[in-house]
């Protein structure tokens, strides 16, 4: 039986990624062997491609990848930003200012805009992800000193989850606001989802939801599953992502993606783990 989908779409950290920030040889094989059915494998990532860059050369990656939770349309063989979608600065600074009055006073950062974007944060904004060098500035007006794709915010004592809900209550009406990971609740531009970049994507690759199946593990990827033809969850995902999933497979270090890849590619009927 040949492969069911002709798109193959994963989300990196906490999906495709295990703990390590590795990609295991496992899932490298499964996608390797959907992809040779003819296939296509495209990273859809919360990363702002900056941040992306590095996983796609480890992963000898030249497709298209959607970054900036679906903001940004990178050419990784072409090493060329395809697309960018910025953030409203005043916006954005209108917002902080309505979060700030419901919350008190917010860790910042910003993803900058471009193939060269620098993470800019408050001192006191505590990095989650180490893996490129981040600007630390005193004053917080630089974090909307320059055009941003997203802005990140924390606080010292509410949690993601009830960050997010402040944030969305507060400003919902001027920004989008996602939980895409552990400490990383983001304001983005109304509108602007992974599934926006996602359709884009497969526009340009001449394929249609109905012919994609997503993988992911955080609420900012509901809406990609919502637009596919079927969404696939990682065992320890986010529940608010477990409620819209067609499926729960392993978790990212239990080779999830190869469980269900390999699955597919046998014929084997669905099987839903929970």
């Amino acid at each position: 039986m040949s492969f069911p989908y002709r798109l193959v779409a994963t989300d990196l950290d906490g999906t495709l990624l295990r703990g390590d920030g590795t990609v295991s040889s496992r899932t490298r094989d499964a996608i390797r062997a959907a992809t040779d059915t003819g296939a296509l494998h495209l990273v859809v990532t919360g990363r702002n491609v900056p941040w992306t860059i590095p996983i796609l050369d480890e992963l000898g990656y030249t497709g298209l990848a959607v970054c900036g939770q679906g903001g940004q349309l990178y050419h990784a063989g072409e090493r060329r930003l395809l697309t960018s979608v910025t953030l409203d600065r005043r916006l954005a600074a209108a917002a902080l200012t309505e979060i700030g009055r419901m919350t008190g006073p917010l860790a910042l950062a910003a993803s900058r805009d471009g193939l060269a974007g620098e993470v800019v944060t408050t001192r006191d904004f505590l990095v989650i992800d180490g893996g490129l060098p981040v600007l630390r500035t005193d004053d917080p007006a630089e974090i909307l000193a320059e055009p941003v794709a997203k802005v990140y915010l924390q606080h010292p004592e509410l949690d993601d989850d009830a960050l997010a809900k402040a944030a969305r209550e507060a400003a919902g009406h001027l920004v989008d606001v996602v939980m895409a990971g552990e400490g990383v609740v983001e304001l983005l531009p109304a509108g602007l989802t992974k599934a926006t970049g996602l359709s884009l994507a497969a526009r340009r690759l001449g394929v249609t939801a109905r012919e994609t199946i997503a993988f992911g593990d955080m609420p900012n990827d509901v809406p990609m599953f919502r637009w596919a033809a079927w969404g696939v969850a990682m065992a320890d995902a986010h529940p608010e992502l477990r409620e819209v999933a067609d499926e729960v497979t392993a978790s990212n270090d239990e080779d999830g993606i190869a469980v269900v890849l390999d699955r597919l590619r046998s014929g084997a009927t669905t099987a839903v783990l929970d």
